[in-house]
């Protein structure tokens, strides 16, 4: 529902706050640290959800985080092949997870979206080292109370490793001198501190002209005991990257030869400097109860030059250059109690952040040198305060109820830096005020028989430059409701079986009815069916499959020729099977095949980006020693398939971003403890 009293908004979700807060005595004790996002664990949740934990991704041995969703059902990276900047991530019908602000990224429950870098919801996921990660998991839909905007299409929640001794590197080699080096270090500092810390440098000169790649990532956390009940921790994490581009390719050119550079390409690329350090306070009030505290700051700078066609017969290359900060902090209530007889754990809190980005826009330039004024010379503003609720009760043994809620109130504006071009909206923020419910419920019939059934809403501020509109106030969120039914089936350790559908309505999506003035008109339907299955006959055989089909309707938009046509960038199948053989204890043999269906590129559905299938092939062995380490060898893409990872129509032509052809990648990785 949508709130118009911003007052009244904060004052429900406060009282729901308050409400759950006084439930009853305490059932059961907390053994350890929930940090915000975790009541939403996978394996109890009423929700659809996948979870990667660190043994699983660092067999992979992966240099991006990007290709873990390759394991979650559904899901698709339309990689654009631009070294440095995000992807398209597919995910419930929706384009544009990563690029755009259709997939929810949060790492140790801070938000990584960017408001306006690039698009609304931006996300660098390649500020994570892969290496440092605990636990990988994708909830699909709008499903989580405690992360609003971005959280349309669903939300990844990554937790790095906080605890433990441990010292261990990745290092590999692969084709086109590519080499990435990841390293991960924890320790116990006497009795009462603890130190976690991870890096990344990762190069490549890639299959393109014009195409290299440098980046460093680095993060570290200090925790300490100051008394047994209060905990402090300090974070931060750094990332520096610079690549060159070869931009997209014509139809013909990709044709002919898809590892090629359009001469019109102008010495594209990116660079990036992120910085984020955060505090914690924890503090264990009694043993049902603890108070999460954080605040955190960001610093970035972010600039990509892009060459595109703008005509049939003119390519332009453009900049964008984002200087974006961000200042947020947050607490919240983590605890268990009871409601008469039924056990109850929650999640109670309220956070803010402040987020300024400084936006210039040029084109025409000539090979990155500025020929003309800026089209846009401008500094944004985007201020937010929210409550939310997250209510998890066993009201029997087979039966477990999930209630959320979220309360957000958005303000801020948009001033003019200096002189530009352009005829974006500039004007004080659309205040927008939003309440987001959640329930879901979960029976564990038998021990091999789960069923769950959920229906959520999430909101989306309108997009870039509107919601600073004048003309278009006042306008409301777009919405989206998801109904959902889901099964999971586990037989012993030997076959485990989940599938899900799902039906996710989007509406009051904005329009331009006039220069500068817009206003709600618009639907689309989205379903689907999820599954993903693992089998394991024998203790050296493993095969595992994920699947997923979509199918997208405009319900209701200004242009009629969109009627019942489907969303484009949005394959309608996609799939992939793993198998994985020991012949003997120390040696593992994998192959791994995934396929992405045909999808539409463009709104009115006149051209549709053909399907295609990689297979590739790996050897590992692991010496199990005084030191342990594993040694393996991957050959990727076997038969050389000539594939496009993202296809898109921009000025009128439509053009490639060729996928990897077939590459080799070797290495090693050692644990020192």
């Amino acid at each position: 529902m949508t709130v118009h009293n911003p007052n009244e908004s904060l004052r429900w979700a406060v009282a729901c706050v308050l409400g759950t807060l006084s439930l009853g005595a305490a059932a059961e004790t907390i053994d350890e640290v929930v940090v915000k996002g975790q009541l939403l664990r996978p394996e109890e949740s009423a929700f659809s959800a996948t979870v990667l934990d660190n043994v699983a991704i660092r067999e992979q041995a992966l240099a991006d985080v990007d290709d873990l969703f390759r394991f979650v059902p559904g899901m698709v990276v339309r990689d654009l092949q631009l070294g440095s900047v995000a992807s398209n991530i597919v995910i419930r019908g929706f384009g544009n997870g990563g690029h755009g602000g259709d997939l929810g990224a949060v790492i140790d429950g801070i938000p990584l979206n960017e408001a306006m870098s690039h698009a609304d919801g931006y996300v660098d996921l390649n500020t994570v080292v892969p290496l440092e990660i605990e636990s990988f998991s994708v909830f699909k839909g709008p499903v989580s109370a405690l992360y609003g905007n971005y959280n349309r299409g669903g939300l990844v929640d990554i937790q790095t490793r906080k605890s433990g001794d441990y010292a261990e590197t990745d290092l590999s080699f692969g084709s086109y001198d590519t080499v990435d080096l990841q390293a991960a270090y924890g320790a116990g500092l006497g009795d009462t501190q603890q130190i976690n810390l991870a890096g990344q440098l990762f190069r490549t000169d890639s299959y393109r002209p014009q195409s290299e790649t440098e980046r460093g990532t680095f993060s570290g956390r200090w925790s300490a005991d100051v008394t047994p009940d209060l905990q402090v921790a300090v974070s931060s994490r750094y990332l520096q990257s610079e690549s060159d581009s070869a931009s997209y390719l014509t139809q013909a050119q990709f044709q002919a030869d898809p590892r090629g550079i359009d001469p019109n390409t102008q010495n594209d690329g990116a660079d990036k400097e992120f910085l984020t350090v955060r505090g914690d306070v924890n503090y264990q009030i009694d043993d049902d109860l603890k108070l999460l505290t954080f605040a955190y700051t960001t610093q970035q700078d972010f600039t990509r030059w892009f060459s595109r066609p703008i005509n049939a017969t003119t390519w332009r290359q453009r900049e964008e250059t984002y200087d974006r900060s961000v200042l947020g902090a947050g607490t919240s209530l983590n605890g268990v109690t009871a409601l008469g007889s039924i056990p109850v754990s929650y999640i109670a809190g309220v956070e803010t952040f402040r987020e300024s980005t400084e936006y210039k826009f040029f084109d025409g330039l000539d090979r990155r040198r500025r020929v003309l004024p800026a089209q846009s010379n401008r500094e944004t503003d985007l201020n937010s305060v929210s409550a939310f609720t997250e209510v998890r009760a066993s009201l029997h043994p087979r039966a477990q109820l999930s209630l959320g809620l979220r309360a957000d109130r958005f303000t801020g504006g948009c001033e003019l830096r200096g002189t530009e071009t352009g005829t974006d909206p500039c004007s004080p923020l659309n205040k927008a005020e939003h309440a987001s419910p959640k329930v879901g419920l979960n029976s564990q019939v038998t021990d091999w028989l789960q069923l769950r059934a959920s229906w959520a809403e999430g909101f989306a501020l309108p997009n870039g430059f509107v919601k600073y509109a004048i003309g278009g106030q006042p306008l409301d969120e777009n919405v989206f409701r998801q109904t959902e039914i889901g099964m999971r089936f586990a037989a012993a350790h030997a076959f485990e079986f989940d599938i899900a559908g799902y039906r996710l309505k989007s509406t009051g999506e904005v329009r331009t009815v006039s220069p500068g003035v817009y206003e709600n008109y618009g639907a689309t339907l989205r379903e689907g069916v999820e599954a993903s299955a693992k089998w394991t006959p024998v203790e050296s055989f493993e095969l595992s499959a994920v699947y997923g089909v979509t199918d997208t309707e405009v319900e209701q938009n200004a242009d009629a020729r969109l009627l019942g046509l489907t969303v484009p960038g949005v394959p309608e199948t996609s799939g992939s099977l793993e198998a994985t053989y020991r012949p003997f204890a120390d040696w593992s043999i994998n192959a791994f095949w995934r396929y992405v269906g045909e999808y539409e590129v463009d709104a009115l559905n006149t051209v549709q980006a053909e399907s295609y299938d990689l297979l590739d092939l790996g050897v590992s062995y692991t010496n199990r020693g005084e030191r342990n380490y594993r040694v393996y060898a991957r050959l990727d893409n076997i038969t050389d398939e000539k594939d496009a990872t993202s296809v898109s129509v921009i000025g009128g032509q439509l053009l490639f971003a060729p996928g990897s052809p077939r590459t080799v990648r070797a290495g090693i990785q050692f644990d020192f403890q």
